[in-house]
C-alpha cells in the first residue's frame, strides 16, 4: 500500500545464514516500497526561479493568513512583473476564485504541480480593478488555456488581484510535489535559475544594457559587466539590477563616446573599472542560455562609453 511500513520479519532461532537471507528479503521489500511510499513520479527539478526582474521573498510558508495557514511564498515584484514557467508543463487558467483572483496552474513534466495566484487584473499602473482575466492583462499574450510551455515561458504577470486587491503587488506561489499537498517552495526559490529576460519562445532580442565596466579584453572577446537597468526589443523594461555580465566582445562592435566622437575596440582595455557604458547587443535566439545571461550567450553590437 502507498504510504504503508515496510513488513517486520520475525524469525526466531534462525541460523546465521537463514537471518541474513532474511535481513536481505527485508531491505529488498522496503526499497520497492519506498519509490510507492513517496508519491512516484520525479523529484522536484532546478526550477527556473518564476518571475523576473528585481524581487523580495521570504519563507512565509505557514504564516498565518486569517484563519488560514499560508501555503506559499510571496514574491513581491513590481506590478506587472513576468511570471514565467518554473519548468516545461501545461498551463490550465482559473478565474473563478474571489480569494486567488486571476490565477494559473501549470502542471510540471516532473509531476510537480505550481500555482500562480494574484496575476494581474489592471489596466494601468494604478489599482483600477478594470481588466479581465485574460491573455494580455493577467496572462502572457497569446497564452491560451491548455497550453504547453516550456521552462521560462512568459505565463502571465505579477498583480494583486482577488484578496490582495490593494495590497502591494506579489506572486503568490506555491508548489506541490506529485500535485499533492504543497510544501515550502523557498528552497526551490533560492536554488532557482534566475531569467536575465524573458520573451516567447523561438523568438530573436536584443538589449540595450545600461550599468558598469568591470573588465574588457579585446584580445579574449570578452566585456564583463554590472547592469543597472534593462530594455528589450520584446518591450520588457527592467530597473535597479544588479547582475553581472560577461558578454561576448565581437570583432564588430562599434564604440563611441557620448559626446558623439568615435573610440578603437582596444580602448575599452585600458577604461578605469566602474565607468558608466551602454552596450546594445546582437539579437539572439531566446534559449535558457541566453536568457540566463550565461557566460558568452549574448554578443556586443555597440557600446557607447559615458562621460559621467
Amino acid at each position: 500500500m502507498i504510504g504503508s511500513r515496510a513488513p517486520v520479519y520475525r524469525v526466531p532461532e534462525m541460523r546465521k545464514r537463514n537471518l541474513l537471507t532474511a535481513l536481505s528479503l527485508a531491505i529488498a521489500v522496503f526499497s520497492l516500497a519506498a519509490p510507492l511510499a513517496s508519491g512516484g513520479g520525479k523529484a522536484v527539478p532546478r526550477i527556473i526561479f518564476p518571475v523576473v526582474g528585481p524581487v523580495t521573498y521570504q519563507n512565509d510558508f505557514g504564516d498565518p493568513r486569517g484563519g488560514l495557514r499560508h501555503q506559499g511564498n510571496d514574491i513581491m515584484a513590481v506590478k506587472k512583473s513576468l511570471a514565467v514557467a518554473a519548468e516545461d508543463g501545461k498551463v490550465t487558467f482559473w478565474t473563478h476564485s474571489s480569494s486567488a483572483g486571476c490565477m494559473l496552474y501549470l502542471d510540471g513534466h516532473s509531476g510537480t504541480m505550481y500555482e500562480y495566484i494574484h496575476l494581474n487584473n489592471d489596466r494601468t499602473m494604478k489599482n483600477d480593478n478594470k481588466g479581465k482575466c485574460v491573455a494580455g492583462t493577467a496572462y502572457a499574450k497569446g497564452l491560451k488555456n491548455g497550453a504547453q510551455v516550456k521552462a521560462g515561458q512568459p505565463l502571465g504577470f505579477v498583480g494583486d488581484s482577488g484578496d490582495a486587491n490593494g495590497i502591494a503587488s506579489h506572486l503568490h506561489f506555491e508548489l506541490h510535489p506529485h500535485g499533492g499537498q504543497a510544501v515550502s517552495p523557498y528552497r526551490y526559490l533560492t536554488r532557482g535559475r534566475v531569467l536575465l529576460f524573458a520573451a516567447k519562445q523561438g523568438s530573436e532580442v536584443s538589449l540595450t544594457l545600461k550599468g558598469t565596466l568591470i573588465a574588457a579584453d579585446s584580445t579574449l572577446g570578452t566585456l564583463n559587466m554590472r547592469v543597472t537597468s534593462l530594455t528589450s526589443s520584446s518591450g520588457l523594461r527592467l530597473k535597479k539590477l544588479s547582475r553581472k555580465l560577461t558578454l561576448d566582445l565581437s570583432p564588430d562592435t562599434a564604440v563611441a563616446y557620448d559626446s558623439g566622437a568615435d573610440a578603437a575596440l582596444g580602448e575599452l582595455d585600458s577604461l578605469d573599472p566602474g565607468v558608466t557604458i551602454e552596450v546594445e547587443t546582437q539579437s539572439v535566439p531566446v534559449t535558457l542560455a541566453s536568457e540566463s545571461g550565461s557566460a558568452l550567450t549574448i554578443s556586443t553590437s555597440a557600446i557607447t562609453i559615458m562621460s559621467s
